[in-house]
């Protein structure tokens, strides 16, 4: 493969390899610690948010989110959650194992992803207790209107975030408009701890329950004034409560490596994004001169943070034929994410009512993506350019 989707596991990988392990060399534990936690506050910092805390995936940190809010009772059995339709399946299926409806909505075909009017046209139909959003490839909706009806409603808006690390809207960060918001460091992401995600929020409440939900329901991990509340009304002693469990939880606990090599990419991340963004308006100019090509607009953004380059075509037969050229160059493509979800294997399985998502279908049918990464050579850049060139 001439330009594969990525590269290598790490940015500045030989250099990252040998810290790696020597850090292992010299560690004397491996599970969750003090790297983790060191990791946690530099990204909260950087990310602007009170609280960062750290899980073994981005979707481990989907499904601890979904039964936070279960356990606080901000959520309960039966309540209706909106999605992003164009998204990935650890979206969705912590709505299902939650025992919640999941309803999609519909992306808007400019931007690739919910706007403010996608969710009030949802909003016609039925009622929302929650909505998911999906930040999708490094794009965004405008997500400070669809936090404001939200708030007007009593809508839990809560947003992954595993695909737009870095980007910007309406004055802040993508991942800092809903009550919480997930981030992967899955290695074909922005930065990686090969796998690894985290959640950010400023909601004191809730980061307590992701603690006590990333572990087991137990206590250790909540400061000592939040443990005496929790175990004053079943007269738990310092003994027993090693082995007391307050809340439904899983094991989602990173590893002290997770926690290292965190911290070792994050000295890299601007400039990944920058070199992202660079590559991304040489991509960009050659799909605004096609006009077999659509442009995915990004006014509305302060900027993006581009994971990928997706290449959306006016009709399913212009896909083909540029999907053709991509492969034949050796160029390593995706479909856009997942599609309508309602047409994955898993969906109708569970869940009986359907939707019309026509604006979802069309990327589905239209579109592809392939990879973007600061690794890219100009001769990367200079196929990917001339494929999109209008033959």
């Amino acid at each position: 493969m001439r330009v594969p989707l990525m590269k290598n596991a790490f940015l500045n990988e030989a250099e990252t390899k040998q810290k790696l392990a020597d850090f292992i060399r010299g560690a004397e534990m491996f599970s969750m610690g003090k790297e983790c936690g060191k990791f946690e506050k530099k990204f909260a910092e950087w990310q602007g948010c009170k609280h960062a805390l750290l899980f073994n995936s981005g979707g481990s940190a989907n499904l601890a989110l979904i039964q936070s809010l279960k356990s606080l009772g901000r959520l309960k059995d039966g309540d209706k959650v909106g999605f992003s339709s164009l998204t990935w399946s650890t979206n969705v299926m912590p709505i299902i194992q939650m025992g919640m409806v999941p309803v999609p909505v519909d992306v808007d075909k400019k931007t690739a992803n919910v706007m403010s009017w996608n969710l009030l046209d949802r909003l016609k139909e039925t009622d929302l207790q929650a909505f998911f959003a999906t930040n999708v490839l490094g794009y965004a909706g405008d997500l400070a209107e669809i936090k404001k009806i939200c708030e007007e409603r009593g809508i839990v808006f809560m947003e992954d975030n595993c695909e737009g690390l870095g980007g910007r809207v309406a004055g802040d960060r993508f991942g800092n408009f809903g009550c919480g918001s997930t981030f992967s460091f899955f290695v074909a992401h922005h930065m990686s701890t090969i796998e690894g995600g985290m959640f950010c929020t400023n909601d004191d409440e809730l980061c307590r329950m992701m603690k006590i939900t990333r572990a087991n329901g137990w206590d250790r991990n909540v400061l000592p004034e939040e443990q005496e509340k929790m175990r004053a009304p079943y007269n738990i002693n310092p003994f027993y409560a090693k082995y007391s469990f307050y809340n439904l939880a899983f094991n989602f606990r990173p590893t002290e490596i997770t926690g290292f090599l965190g911290q070792e990419q994050m000295q890299y991340l601007d400039e990944n994004i920058k070199k992202r963004l660079e590559n991304h308006a040489q991509f960009d100019a050659a799909i605004c001169s096609n006009d077999e090509l659509i442009h995915i607009e990004c006014g509305h953004l302060d900027n993006i943070s581009p994971f990928g380059l997706i290449i959306l075509c006016k009709t399913p037969e212009l896909r083909e034929k540029y999907l053709k050229k991509f492969t034949e160059t050796e160029i390593e493509c995706r479909p856009v994410i997942a599609g309508n979800m309602q047409n994955q294997p898993f969906y109708k399985n569970y869940v009986q009512k359907m939707y019309d998502l026509p604006n979802t279908d069309f990327f589905n049918a239209c579109g592809f993506y392939c990879g973007n990464y600061p690794e890219m050579t100009q001769e990367d850049i200079d196929l990917i350019c001339g494929c999109l060139k209008k033959a």
